[in-house]
């Protein structure tokens, strides 16, 4: 009988901080299609990191609904512990559950929740505003090395040392 893989702690799941936060990374896109590219690079990167700060969003949002707050702490835990940091399928009362069963229901809970509280616009904008930091910020952050030859434009953008390209005044 083999032991389940360990449950990953969310210090885990998270990128370092100073890498994040780093400013000498930052530079703006020579393209639309190379801030497409980076945003969706630094989405999957940093995935924890700007989900984190949407919920630091979420919870200011909430700042003068406690009941709204305690409520939602409670389905996060409950998101955080049947579905996020599961590896393993739900197993209940000798009843394996599978994950879109879970999702579901969690969906379920979370609408309820939303609708029972009378916050769903707090958090439908607290969302939207979390969106919008996580994309200018993946648009403004470079990749690390190597990755920009995966970009659909990277032996191009790899040759350009400037916005301006290889060509001099006249």
């Amino acid at each position: 009988m083999s032991t389940p893989p360990p449950t990953p702690s969310l210090a885990t799941l998270t990128r370092p901080w100073h890498d994040f936060l780093d400013i000498s990374a930052l530079s703006l896109p020579l393209s639309f299609s190379e801030s497409t590219f980076r945003i969706r690079k630094n989405l999957h990167f940093f995935r924890f990191n700007y989900t984190l700060i949407t919920l630091i969003i979420l919870f200011f949002s909430l700042i003068y609904h406690p009941f709204s707050i305690i409520t939602f702490l409670i389905i996060l835990a409950a998101w955080l512990y049947l579905y996020l940091l599961r590896a393993e399928p739900l197993l209940l009362f000798n009843w394996v559950f599978d994950e879109w069963i879970v999702l579901i229901f969690l969906c379920l809970i979370t609408f309820v929740g939303l609708v029972l509280t009378r916050v769903w616009w707090n958090v439908f904008v607290a969302c939207l505003i979390g969106g919008v930091v996580a994309c200018v910020h993946g648009a403004l952050r470079a990749p690390e090395e190597g990755d920009d030859m995966e970009s659909p434009y990277g032996p191009l953008l790899s040759v350009v040392d400037s916005p301006r390209g290889g060509y001099s005044p006249v």
